[in-house]
């Protein structure tokens, strides 16, 4: 062991925490643990990063996600060993699939207490499989290792890291704590001069340039055409808006895309084989963003072989039906701006859907449940206030009937979990700093129950409405087994939230009416602090419900 190990272990920390301030880190989060005590307390110390705690890694882990994801920057997460390393898997899985980039520092034993019957000892190197874009397995600290070689590590690491997580394993001999006096000023010697800067180790310039055009965009436009928003930046939206416009063709957005339009309803009118048959008379389909909910408009792409472009800035692949297609990698609106500037003036085939945006309603009702909530729901935001949705049944009952609305919307539907979803709710209002709707199913609730813990201490208005229908309603839309349904697919709780708001001190409401919904979510927005509000429905209603809507809609003649 080295001489002052204690003290080498706080350097070593040290440095892994400026260097990843140096490349804009700005928000750690920390779940409390011995083993991790040289990293944390380097990170406490540093001065210049916002800490957040959570005792539930894997609530830590969802809470750095939404930070991420609403920040668009880089945020680190540091944890002890053993299964607390574990507990930041669903978390990564996420951020694997829709780009949200988390720096994993996990505390580790040194290798000699490794698969040797040592208390809190299990094996983290790869512990998250292809889920992370890159690995640094680290030594022990030992002044037998430069200091610049550590840097330039990291550095490498975080200048490779453009989708995902990274994992950082630190394996710290004891003794972790003491030492503080002492200096290490000669083994810093070949880092000094970085020190006294404010540039990362590596000074990578990035080769930025214009999004691509196809050369064949002016011939297209005269075609007849769709345009499909699916998960887009908040804002993004009325920009593809422009474009759909200026073309006159009909979009189709996702409630991911933060809002919806003239058509909305397409989940529904879909199951029409009449309207099925007049959309499918489009030539052309320009999608940005991928990750779409409805199950219909990805049939009906299954289905469709004309032209197909999908423009998104990651590298993953979108397109589940496995349609050729032209794939642009760039930002919705880097790319608008420039397909604007090659837009002609009058499309021949302007307006050729305007049938499908003049039908009627499919669902109107005054009563409370959770088909008029999802339709009412989104007109109960105002400019200035953020919606995050969770991945029960709401997000489809928004998607199927909401008429047109507009919002900054964030999700977690790349792996589409229900864990973790009150702790990226918690990240995004953190990073935001807006008021915030969290619309969450009633087991998805339960899953994530302690992540309450996160909202009680916010000044931010934060209101999660959680629509208990007494289990997972959304297997009432899907053919599992009847006579196991209940016991296996629903799984009935019997329980309401009343006492969890208690216990972790948030408001609470309990509406029975859609006026009182409504009132309770533009009061909770309007206060600070976080309120639970929630809908109590019965059990197997909405299923009902929406089975009797879409075998009228089925049958109806809705374009004669």
């Amino acid at each position: 062991m080295e001489k002052h190990q204690a003290g080498l272990n706080r350097v070593w920390s040290m440095l892994i925490i400026e260097t990843l301030s140096r490349h804009g880190v700005t928000d750690i989060c920390i779940a409390p643990g011995s083993r991790s005590t040289p990293l944390t307390l380097a990170a406490q110390a540093h001065g210049k990063l916002t800490i957040h705690t959570h005792f539930d890694e894997r609530g830590l882990g969802f809470l750095a996600l939404g930070l991420a994801k609403a920040s668009h920057k880089q945020v680190a997460v540091i944890t002890t060993s053993g299964t607390a390393v574990a507990n930041l898997l669903p978390a990564v899985a996420e951020a694997h699939l829709t780009g949200e980039q988390l720096v994993l520092l996990t505390a580790d034993r040194p290798q000699t207490l490794v698969d040797v019957g040592a208390n809190q000892a299990i094996i983290q190197p790869g512990i998250f499989s292809s889920h992370v874009s890159n690995a640094l397995n680290l030594p022990s600290p030992s002044q037998a290792h430069s200091p610049a070689w550590l840097v330039s590590s990291i550095d490498a690491v975080l200048f490779g890291q453009h989708h995902g997580s990274v994992h950082i394993n630190c394996p710290f001999p004891e003794p972790l704590y003491g030492d503080e006096e002492v200096l290490f000023t000669d083994y810093l010697a070949p880092v000094a001069t970085w020190l006294s800067s404010t540039k990362p180790f590596y000074n990578v310039l990035a080769n930025y340039s214009l999004p691509d055009v196809p050369a064949n965009w002016t011939t297209i436009q005269h075609q007849r055409g769709v345009v499909i928003a699916g998960k887009l930046s908040p804002g993004e939206l009325s920009e593809v808006k422009v474009l759909a416009r200026r073309l006159g063709w009909p979009l189709l957005a996702d409630p991911q895309s933060g809002g919806s339009s003239a058509w909305a309803g397409y989940d529904v009118w879909l199951n029409n084989p009449d309207c099925d048959a007049f959309l499918s008379q489009a030539e052309v389909v320009l999608q940005f963003g991928g990750r779409l909910v409805s199950k219909r408009l990805g049939a009906w792409l299954g289905k469709f072989s004309g032209e197909y472009w999908l423009i998104d800035p990651s590298t993953a692949r979108l397109q589940p039906q496995h349609r050729p297609h032209t794939r642009i990698q760039a930002s919705a609106s880097d790319w608008v701006v420039e397909a604007l500037c090659l837009a002609v003036e009058a499309p021949e085939q302007r307006d050729w859907a305007a049938r499908l945006a003049a039908l009627p309603t499919p669902w109107e009702n005054d009563a409370l449940n959770e088909l008029s909530f999802a339709e009412q729901v989104p007109h109960w935001l105002v400019d200035g206030q953020d919606l995050f949705i969770g991945n029960s049944l709401v997000v489809r009952l928004i998607d199927m009937l909401a008429s047109e609305w507009q919002a900054p919307v964030f999700t977690n539907r790349g792996a589409s979990g229900i864990d973790g979803l009150i702790a990226t709710a918690a990240g995004v209002a953190r990073a935001r700093q807006r008021p915030l709707l969290t619309l969450i199913g009633d087991t998805s609730l339960l899953y994530d129950l302690n992540s309450l813990a996160l909202l009680k201490a916010t000044s931010q208005p934060m209101v999660i409405v959680v629509l208990n229908n007494d289990g997972g309603g959304i297997f009432d839309m899907l053919p599992v087994p009847q006579d196991q349904k209940e016991a296996l697919y629903r799984m009935p709780h019997g329980l309401s939230f009343s006492a969890a708001a208690a216990m972790f001190g948030l408001n609470y409401v309990q509406p029975t009416s859609l006026i009182e919904a409504e009132e309770a979510i533009q009061s909770g927005l309007a206060a600070s602090g976080a309120t639970l509000i929630e809908i109590v429905t019965p059990s197997g209603e909405a299923g009902a419900l929406l089975k009797q809507m879409m075998e009228e809609v089925r049958h109806a003649p809705l374009l004669s």
